[in-house]
């Protein structure tokens, strides 16, 4: 393995700043490390192997040329296939968009191609982002670096397996109920979930309108506050986007790494440090809680009663906002089209292309989410899903005012073997467990590794107010102080 691909995105940016490296070499050799071990892991659907050599030229032209390069200029970054790109292939997992090159870049792209950054290419994906483990992909699943045989976590796992297997320094995930962070936890990465509006949706294929959050993963939390400076900020494009400025997120990280949390006042969520999590996950996550402690931390018990309702909620909600969605995948406007022999209607060619383009974990929260947008059912089911967002958000706000911050494990348990969840789709839900509670919020939550239980990964999530993500990266970088990061046995 290249010397380069074991650099933070940081060290990478440094070096090709004052030309001890050039863009290209570092590109080539995550390139080179991609075709060495992308056949185990799979974290890549597609990989734009002359695009990234052109832009990473580009950043070493602008160098020689004496342009003055932004903090992530030259490092590369991969990019979950939920987001357009433009010319390059966006399949969002799915075989309804097999081959569909977007006209435009999403606007996370585009700011991603502006800082200097260079795109290696698409990484996969549970089929539109529906799924806690990357087997609902229809390309194939994406395994875990640490071992093979396990899941990586979804929806985002070939984003979270790119950087355990140093395939990248940098990449893009998106959250709607923790497919950021739950693939952080278990492959021994930092994954972060913005404030929802923080960063843009355009160009993001929707999910779930009310929760999808794009945002960043690495493997350190500096690196992550790096990259979520990158790509945060206000979009006009985005009715949802907050028109504010992305909080000191990379000074807070900075702060956090001085190992000093005199004055934070993080609250532990006794609902999710009872039943339910591994007794490995807990052990590594109360030593945590001691070292935060040991660094100056005030650490206080917070109930929130209502977080024991937020996986059936979300599974009314997500569903919902998706079976409209997807609606607009008719077999007509772009992707496939099944049947169209001119013999057959328009109604029979879009049951046919959805019949044949969607998966089943696709199909079965279309039909969840349409039962419970149905007339007579929809107050019962959906408008009661929505009251019990409501007391969640009240059980968060209660919370702040005693505290700075939450924290709790990020995920109930480690990574499980590929195959384990596949049948009973109840299991494979929980774990999301301890992640959903934060996009039904809308605050930012972040994953940082804390611990090992049997040899496998383990994540602590801090959780803050809306537009308080610089709190969420100091915690997460004071912990990173002493626990460090984590390595996964060689590929």
């Amino acid at each position: 393995m290249s010397d380069l691909t074991r650099l933070t995105a940081t060290e990478i940016a440094g070096l090709v700043a004052t030309g001890e490296t050039s863009a290209v070499e570092v590109t080539r050799a995550h390139l080179d490390r991609i075709a060495a071990v992308d056949d185990r892991v799979h974290a890549f659907l597609h990989v734009d192997t002359d695009g990234a050599l052109a832009a990473a030229r580009a950043v070493d032209e602008r160098r020689a040329a004496g342009e003055e390069l932004g903090p992530l200029a030259g490092v590369p970054v991969a990019v979950k296939d939920v987001l357009t790109t433009k010319g390059v292939p966006t399949t969002v997992g799915s075989k309804i968009l097999e081959g569909w090159r977007p006209p435009y870049d999403a606007t996370i792209v585009q700011r991603l191609r502006e800082a200097g950054t260079v795109m290696l290419g698409k990484t996969n994906m549970d089929e539109f982002a529906m799924g806690s483990s990357t087997e609902y992909s229809a390309y194939g699943p994406t395994r875990n670096p640490w071992d093979t045989d396990r899941i990586p976590g979804g929806s985002g796992g070939g984003s979270a397996a790119a950087l355990a297997a140093y395939e990248a320094p940098l990449s893009i995930g998106s959250d709607t109920g923790g497919s950021i962070r739950q693939p952080g936890a278990v492959t021994g990465t930092v994954g972060a979930k913005p404030t929802y509006g923080g960063t843009s949706r355009y160009g993001l294929v929707a999910f779930s309108s009310s929760l999808d959050t794009p945002g960043p993963c690495a493997r350190t939390v500096l690196d992550a506050a790096l990259l979520h400076q990158v790509i945060g900020g206000h979009d006009p494009r985005d009715s949802t986007s907050i028109p504010a400025p992305v909080p000191d997120v990379v000074a807070a990280a900075k702060l956090g790494a001085t190992g000093d949390l005199t004055g934070v006042k993080l609250g532990i969520v006794s609902e999710f440090t009872g039943e339910g999590a591994e007794p490995g996950v807990l052990a590594a996550f109360r030593e945590s809680v001691d070292t935060l402690a040991k660094l100056g931390a005030e650490i206080v018990e917070v109930s929130c009663p209502h977080f024991r309702y937020a996986l059936p909620a979300y599974y009314l909600i997500a569903p919902s906002e998706c079976s409209s969605n997807l609606a607009r995948f008719d077999g007509v406007r772009f992707g496939l089209r099944v049947g169209d022999d001119g013999n057959r209607s328009l109604e029979e060619v879009m049951s046919l292309t959805r019949e044949a383009g969607f998966g089943a974990e696709v199909k079965r929260r279309i039909m969840i989410g349409t039962y419970a947008l149905s007339s007579g059912y929809y107050d019962a089911y959906y408008g009661q899903a929505q009251k019990v967002r409501t007391l969640i958000t009240r059980d968060f706000t209660a919370a702040f005012e005693r505290v700075d911050a939450l924290i709790s494990p990020t995920t109930p348990f480690v990574a499980f073997p590929l195959g384990a969840r596949t049948s009973d789709p109840y299991q494979m839900y929980l774990a999301d467990l301890f992640t959903i509670p934060t996009n039904l919020y809308g605050g930012p939550g972040i994953s940082v590794p804390c611990g090992l239980s049997d040899g496998l990964p383990v994540g602590l999530q801090v959780m803050a107010p809306t537009m308080a993500d610089d709190r969420m990266y100091r915690v997460a970088a004071a912990l990173e102080s002493v626990v460090g990061t984590f390595t996964p046995p060689a590929l």
